[in-house]
C-alpha cells in the first residue's frame, strides 16, 4: 500500500463568520467535479461522543477501550483516547490519498489558510478595520492588528476580552485567500496581494483551489515499445518470476496512477493486459514515430496521457518505485518546474521521471519538427527540478529504482538474486 500525502487547506475565522457554511459548499463542489476530499473539524472542547448510548461501540468504549473501530461494508469509523492533542499536520499525514483535505479551524497548524470575514458577524467587521488599517500602515501580515489599530503605545489586553481574542485571530503569512463581504477587507487583501472571493462565488473560490492546492491527476505511462534485439525477444512478454515482465510494472505503478497508459507497438499481443487488470482501464497507444530514440518516446508519452502529471517509466525497470514517482510529483508542485528528473554521475534518468505536460509537450512537439531528436536539447528548453540521489534513497530506501536488464543473462542473474530476497 503506497500512502499518497494529501495536500491541506484550512478554512479560519471567528465564531459565527460562516466558516462551516463555506466549508460544506467546498466540499460539495469540489466532490461535484470529481475530487476526492477529506475534511478535518477541529472541536475546540473534550468529551464529545460519535456514538449513540447503548449500541455495542458505545459500550466498548465505557467499559473502557482506549481504540474502538466501528466497520461495516461501506464506513469505517474509529473513536481513541489521546493522552494529548494531536498536531493538524499528525491528523492530515493519517489522511493520505485525497485529492485535497479541507480543514475547518486550526489557524496555528502552519497551514494555508482561507480567512472568512462576513459583514454581519460583529467581530468580523472588527478585524477587518484593523486588517485595512495594518495595510494601509504597511504592517507585514501577522501583526497584531487589533493593538496596530490603537496606536503604537503599549497596550495589555485585558484577559477574555473580545479584543484579546480577535487578536490571535487574524490574517498572517499564511493566509493565501480572504472570503469576504466588507469593502475594507477586500482592499487589504488586495494591498497585500491576496485574492479575495465574495462569500457566494463557490466556483472561484474552488477554481482557485484547483489551480493551486489540490493534488493534480496523475498519468503513469509504462513504455514498452516492441521487440529488443538484445533481449531477443519483447521486453514487456520476456518471463520474470514465472509472469510477463509487463503484469510486474503495472503491480507496482497501478496503485499511483489516476490513468495507466501502456506504450507500445504490439498491441495484439500485449491485449491480455487490460483483461488481466480490468480495474485499471489501462490503455495501449502505440508510438507516433517509426524511429527510436527518448524524445520521440517521450512525445508518445506526453501526447497519450489525459493529465497535468505524466510519469514516464521504462517497462525493464524491474524494481521501478511507485514511491519515487510520488516524491517527483510532490516535487514538481513545489518547485514550480516542468519536469523533475533524478539525475547520477552518468547524468538524468528521463525514463524514471515526471513531466508536467501542458509545458513540455509543445516543447517536445517543437524539437521533433525542426529534426531535432537529441533529449538534452529538450532539457535544455524546460525548467528542469534535478532529483538528486539522495532525494531518491529517501523515497526509496531499498535503491535500485533505475535497474534494468538488456540481455537474457542480465536478466537471469537479476531474478536470482530477486528470489534469493
Amino acid at each position: 500500500m503506497i500512502d499518497i500525502p494529501s495536500p491541506a487547506v484550512a478554512v479560519v475565522g471567528r465564531h459565527n463568520s460562516g466558516k462551516t457554511t463555506l466549508v460544506v459548499k467546498l466540499i460539495a463542489e469540489l466532490t461535484a467535479r470529481g475530487r476526492d476530499v477529506g475534511s478535518v473539524k477541529h472541536h475546540h472542547r473534550t468529551g464529545f461522543e460519535f456514538d449513540v448510548p447503548g449500541k455495542d461501540s458505545y459500550r466498548h468504549r465505557h467499559a473502557g477501550a482506549t481504540e474502538t473501530v466501528v466497520a461495516a461494508p461501506d464506513q469505517l469509523a474509529r473513536v481513541k483516547t489521546l493522552s494529548s492533542e494531536l498536531e493538524c499536520a499528525q491528523i492530515v499525514r493519517s489522511m493520505p490519498g485525497h485529492d485535497i483535505v479541507i480543514v475547518e479551524g486550526y489557524r496555528k497548524s502552519g497551514l494555508p489558510t482561507i480567512e472568512v470575514m462576513r459583514a454581519a458577524n460583529e467581530a468580523d467587521a472588527a478585524v477587518a478595520q484593523a486588517f485595512a488599517q495594518g495595510a494601509v500602515d504597511g504592517a507585514p501580515l501577522g501583526t497584531d492588528f487589533i493593538q496596530k489599530s490603537r496606536g503604537d503605545r503599549a497596550f495589555a489586553y485585558e484577559p477574555g476580552s473580545i479584543a484579546a481574542d480577535l487578536a490571535t485571530k487574524m490574517p498572517t503569512a499564511n493566509t493565501i485567500a480572504v472570503v469576504t463581504d466588507i469593502a475594507e477587507a477586500q482592499q487589504a487583501a488586495e494591498t497585500y496581494g491576496i485574492p479575495h472571493y465574495d462569500p457566494d462565488d463557490v466556483d472561484g473560490i474552488v477554481d482557485f483551489l484547483e489551480a493551486f492546492f489540490v493534488r493534480p491527476k496523475l498519468t503513469v505511462v509504462i513504455q514498452a515499445g516492441g521487440e529488443s534485439r538484445r533481449m531477443g525477444q519483447s521486453k514487456a512478454l520476456v518471463p520474470f518470476a514465472g509472469r510477463p515482465l509487463m503484469c510486474r510494472m503495472v503491480e507496482r505503478l497501478a496503485p499511483v496512477a489516476d490513468e495507466l497508459v501502456i506504450t507500445t507497438n504490439e498491441a495484439d499481443r500485449l491485449a491480455f493486459i487490460i483483461d488481466d487488470y480490468p480495474e485499471y482501464n489501462i490503455r495501449l497507444v502505440p508510438d507516433l514515430h517509426d524511429f527510436r530514440g527518448a524524445l520521440p518516446g517521450i512525445h508518445t508519452a506526453l501526447d497519450a496521457a489525459s493529465n497535468p502529471y505524466v510519469a514516464i517509466v521504462a517497462c525493464d525497470m524491474l524494481f521501478a518505485s511507485p514511491r519515487l514517482v510520488v516524491a517527483e510529483a510532490i516535487a514538481l508542485k513545489e518547485a514550480g518546474a516542468d519536469a523533475v528528473i533524478p539525475v547520477n554521475k552518468h547524468g538524468y534518468e528521463p525514463f524514471h521521471a515526471l513531466y508536467r505536460r501542458s509545458a513540455c509537450l509543445p516543447a517536445v512537439v517543437e524539437l521533433l519538427e525542426a529534426g531535432n531528436k537529441r533529449a538534452q536539447s529538450f532539457f535544455d528548453r524546460i525548467n528542469v527540478r534535478e532529483f538528486q540521489q539522495s532525494e531518491v534513497l529517501a523515497a526509496e530506501p531499498m535503491g535500485g529504482c533505475f535497474v534494468n536488464a538488456n540481455t537474457p543473462g542480465e536478466l537471469h542473474a537479476i531474478e536470482e538474486a530477486f528470489l534469493e530476497e
